[in-house]
C-alpha cells in the first residue's frame, strides 16, 4: 500500500511555466523543414451545386503548389459512421466528407484547398479562385422546418433514443392540481477556443505524422486511417498542447484528413489552420432549438408529470440533436415523463458537442419552468426542488452510485445567503437597479468510455518515474492532476514523477469528452502505478538480498519511494541499482463498469445567482454567482475550481450574450467571426464562489472521480434567468436575454 499525499492538494500546473513563457508548442507551431501551407475555400452559397471552378489565375500566383477540388482530389477510402469519440472508434464530425462531388449542403462547406509556400500566398490565391454556382433555396430556420420535422430512432451518433418515456404523462398532467407550460427558444452557439483548429501533416514514404489540435489523438488516428485507407500502424498523431476545445475538437472534422491528402499531393509537409471565420462553419456548433416544457404538480409541490419536447435542425446527413431531455428525465422524482426530439433536415453542417452538450440547454428550460412552478405554488424554489429530490434514478429505479445533491442545495444556499429571500419580484432596489436572485439544479450524466483504458508506468534506477498515456491536455490541467495520481499510486513525491501524454505511440485513452477525462485517465494511471508498485514490492520480498526478504507484501508500505515493513526497508532506487536494472515498468488497464451495472451514475450540483437590472436601459449585470457541486473525489481543488468557474461564466454568456442566427434566404451566419460574436469578458465577470462537496463513490472508477468539466455550466444560465425574473417580474423565454426583452 501507499500513503496518499498528493491527491487533493491544490498544486500549481506543472506546464504553467512553459505556457506563460511561450515555450509550449501547439499544433500549428511545430517546425518541420519544407512545410507548405493550406488554405480552405468555403462555399458562398448554402444550397445548390458547383458548376465550375477556374483555378488558372490562382495557380499562376507566386508560390502556389496546388489547387485541389472535387475534380482532382483523390476520393476517400471510407466514410466512417457518426460515433461519439468517447466510444474509442472513428469519430468523424459528420458523415459527409467534402470535395467528393459538386453538391453544396451548407454555406462555408469546403470546396477547394489552395496550397502554397506561405500562408499569405495561399490565402491570396484562394481569393482569386473563380467559382460558379447553381443556387437553390435553403431550409434554415425552425419555422421553415417545423412542418417537415420527424422523430429519429436514435440521436447523438446513435447513442441515445429519440424518445424517452415512462408512466402516463397525459394522466399525470390531468391529475395535477397545478400545471405550467412554456416554450423556450435558443439561438445557435459557436465554439471559440483560444487556439483555432489546426493540423500539420507530414508523410515519410507511406507513414504519416499528424500534429493535430484534438481532444483525442486516438480518435484522430482512427478516423483519418479510415478516411484515407491507411493502416493504423502507419499513422502517428501528436498533440502535446491544445489551446481549448469545449467540444469543437472532440469529434474529428475534415480538415485533419484534408491536410494529410494535401501533403501527399504536393509531396511536402502541409500546415492547415482554420481562420476565425472558418471556425463558424467547419467544426460544428450548438444548434438553434425550441424546447417546450409542461409540468404538473400537486398543491404541496410534488411533480406528477414532466413533458419535455425539443425541435431543432440537423444536417442533410446525420440525425444529430443535443441530448437536452436526458437530465430532465432523471433529476426529479416524477412518475410520468415524456421526452421527444423532433429534428428536420436543414442546410447546415452536423451540429456537435458544445460544453455540457444538451444538459446546458435542457436544464435551462426545465429549471426556468421549475421556477415558474414555484411562483405559482408560492413555494421557495429550493424547497420545491428538495420536495422532488430523486433518491434513486427515476428511469431505472437503481440507486445512485453517489449523489450529494441535498448537500449542494443546503451548502450552496448557505454560502449564497438564500435564507430570508423575499420572493416578491421587483421589491429590492439599489438606486436605479432592480436586484434579483435565482437558483437552479445542475446535473450531468457520468458516461464511462466503452472500451478499456490503458497507461504505462516506469520507475528508473535513480528513483524518478514517468507515467504515460495518449491523452492530450486541452487546458484542463490533466498533466498536473495525473502527475498527482501517479505519485500517490507509486508512493513517490510529486517532484519525482512526470506525466507524458498527447501521442498515439503511448497507451491508448479515449477522447476526454463528456466530463469523462479525469475519471478514466486517473483510473488507468492509478492502475499502472499500483501494478508497478506491487511488482517492485513482490520483487523485493522474494529477493534474498533485500532487507524485505520474506515480508508479507500486504504489510509493505511505500512512501517517498521507500518500501517499508516493520523496521526493514529498501528504496525503489536501491532495489533496481542492486539488481543492475535501469528501470522497471508495468502496464495498467482499467475496464469501465458495464451496461449491466447495479447503480445509476450522475454528477449533481446547485447554482445561485444575483443580478442587477436597469429597467430603463434594459441592462443586466450579474453581480455574484455561487455553485455547489458534488463531483465525487476531487483530485486537485485548484484546477477543479478553475474548471467549474469557467463553466459558470460560460453559463452567464449562454444566458445573456451568446447568439448567432442564419439569414433565412442566404443561409449565412449573421455573426461570421469572433469579432462579431459576443462572449463574456473580464468586465462581465462577477464574483464567483465555488463549493466542492466531496462524496465517496466506489462504483464509477477506482478513485471515485466523476469529473467537473461540464457540470459547472449546467444550471448557471437558468439561475441567472430566474434572478432576472425575480428582479423585474418579467419572464423571458428567449435566450440569450437581450436589452429589447427587458424594455
Amino acid at each position: 500500500m501507499t500513503t496518499a499525499t498528493a491527491i487533493g492538494q491544490p498544486l500549481d500546473r506543472v506546464d504553467g511555466r512553459s505556457k506563460v513563457t511561450g515555450s509550449a508548442r501547439y499544433s500549428a507551431e511545430i517546425p518541420i523543414p519544407g512545410t507548405a501551407y493550406a488554405y480552405l475555400v468555403g462555399s458562398r452559397i448554402a444550397s445548390g451545386r458547383v458548376t465550375g471552378i477556374d483555378a488558372s489565375t490562382a495557380l499562376a500566383e507566386d508560390g502556389v503548389l496546388a489547387v485541389l477540388t472535387h475534380q482532382n482530389l483523390p476520393r476517400i477510402a471510407e466514410q466512417p459512421p457518426l460515433t461519439p469519440s468517447l466510444a474509442g472508434t472513428a469519430a468523424p464530425g459528420q458523415t459527409f466528407f467534402p470535395l467528393q462531388d459538386d453538391v453544396i449542403h451548407y454555406a462555408g462547406q469546403h470546396i477547394a484547398i489552395v496550397v502554397a509556400d506561405t500562408w499569405e500566398r495561399a490565402q491570396h490565391a484562394a481569393s482569386v479562385l473563380r467559382v460558379r454556382y447553381e443556387e437553390t433555396q435553403p431550409v434554415i430556420t425552425l419555422d421553415q422546418g417545423r412542418d417537415r420535422a420527424y422523430v429519429p430512432d436514435r440521436i447523438f451518433g446513435g447513442w441515445l433514443p429519440g424518445r424517452i418515456r415512462r408512466g402516463d404523462v397525459e394522466a399525470g398532467l390531468a391529475e395535477a392540481d397545478v400545471r405550467v407550460e412554456a416554450t423556450y427558444t435558443y439561438a445557435a452557439n459557436h465554439h471559440n477556443p483560444l487556439e483555432a483548429s489546426s493540423t500539420t501533416a507530414a508523410w515519410d514514404a507511406d507513414e504519416l505524422v499528424l500534429h493535430d489540435s484534438t481532444q483525442g489523438v486516438n480518435a484522430t488516428q482512427i478516423t483519418v486511417a479510415r478516411l484515407l485507407g491507411t493502416p493504423l500502424s502507419k499513422i502517428r498523431v501528436v498533440s502535446h498542447h491544445v489551446g481549448g476545445s469545449f467540444g469543437s475538437k472532440a469529434m474529428i472534422h475534415d480538415h485533419a484528413a484534408l491536410a494529410a491528402l494535401a501533403a501527399r499531393e504536393v509531396g511536402r509537409p502541409v500546415k492547415l489552420v482554420l481562420t476565425r471565420e472558418q471556425m463558424f462553419t467547419s467544426v460544428g456548433h450548438r444548434e438553434e432549438q425550441e424546447q417546450t416544457i409542461a409540468l404538473g404538480a400537486t398543491r404541496d409541490g410534488r411533480l406528477t408529470a414532466i413533458r419535455h419536447h425539443k425541435l431543432s435542425p440537423t444536417s442533410h446527413f446525420d440525425d444529430w440533436a443535443e441530448p437536452s431531455i436526458g437530465v430532465s428525465s432523471e433529476i426529479y422524482a416524477c412518475p410520468n415523463f415524456d421526452g421527444v426530439y423532433r429534428i428536420f433536415r436543414a442546410n447546415t453542417m452536423t451540429p456537435t458537442f458544445m460544453r455540457a452538450p444538451g444538459e446546458a440547454s435542457g436544464m435551462l428550460a426545465l429549471e426556468c419552468a421549475m421556477d415558474e412552478l414555484a411562483q405559482v405554488l408560492g413555494m421557495d424554489p429550493v424547497a420545491l426542488r428538495l420536495r422532488n429530490h430523486a433518491d434513486v434514478s427515476p428511469s431505472s429505479g437503481l440507486p445512485w452510485s453517489s449523489s450529494g445533491l441535498r448537500e449542494c442545495y443546503e451548502r450552496g444556499a448557505a454560502r449564497f445567503g438564500w435564507e430570508g429571500r423575499d420572493p416578491r419580484p421587483g421589491v429590492r432596489r439599489e438606486g436605479n437597479w432592480l436586484i434579483g436572485t435565482g437558483m437552479a439544479s445542475a446535473g450531468y450524466p457520468v458516461a464511462p468510455p466503452a472500451n478499456p483504458q490503458r497507461a504505462r508506468a516506469r520507475v528508473y534506477a535513480d528513483g524518478t518515474a514517468v507515467v504515460q498515456a495518449a491523452t492530450p491536455d486541452f487546458g484542463t490541467g490533466v498533466t498536473t492532476v495525473m502527475t498527482q495520481v501517479a505519485a500517490d499510486a507509486l508512493g513517490l513525491r510529486v517532484d519525482r514523477c512526470r506525466f507524458e501524454n498527447g501521442d498515439t505511440d503511448l497507451p491508448n485513452i479515449a477522447a476526454a469528452v463528456g466530463s469523462a477525462g479525469a475519471g478514466m485517465i486517473s483510473a488507468a494511471v492509478h492502475s499502472a502505478g499500483v501494478a508497478l508498485r506491487d511488482q517492485l514490492v513482490h520483487r523485493a520480498v522474494a529477493d534474498a538480498g533485500s532487507p524485505l526478504h520474506g515480508a508479507d507484501p500486504l504489510d509493505v508500505v511505500v512512501r517517498d519511494g521507500v518500501m517499508t515493513s516493520g523496521t526493514a526497508s529498501e528504496s525503489y532506487a536501491g532495489l533496481l541499482q542492486r539488481t543492475f536494472q535501469p528501470d522497471a515498468e508495468a502496464l495498467g488497464v482499467w475496464s469501465p463498469p458495464g451496461q449491466g451495472a447495479e447503480f445509476a451514475m450522475m454528477t449533481f450540483g446547485a447554482q445561485f445567482a444575483e443580478v442587477a437590472v436597469d429597467p430603463e436601459l434594459g441592462l443586466v449585470r450579474v453581480r455574484r454567482m455561487t455553485g455547489a457541486f458534488a463531483p465525487g473525489r476531487v483530485l486537485n481543488p485548484k484546477t477543479a475550481r478553475s474548471q467549474l468557474m469557467g463553466g459558470m461564466l460560460w453559463g452567464l454568456g449562454q444566458a445573456l450574450l451568446e447568439a448567432n442566427h442564419m439569414h433565412p434566404r442566404t443561409g449565412h451566419w449573421a455573426s461570421a467571426s469572433l469579432g462579431e460574436y459576443l462572449v463574456a469578458v473580464n468586465a462581465d465577470a462577477p464574483d464567483v464562489d465555488v463549493e466542492l462537496v466531496e462524496v465517496g463513490d466506489s462504483v464509477v472508477n477506482p478513485l471515485g472521480v466523476k469529473g467537473v468539466g461540464e457540470i459547472g455550466q449546467v444550471g448557471a444560465a437558468a439561475a441567472i434567468a430566474n434572478a432576472v425574473r425575480h428582479a423585474t417580474g418579467r419572464r423571458v423565454r428567449r435566450f440569450p436575454i437581450t436589452i429589447e426583452d427587458l424594455l
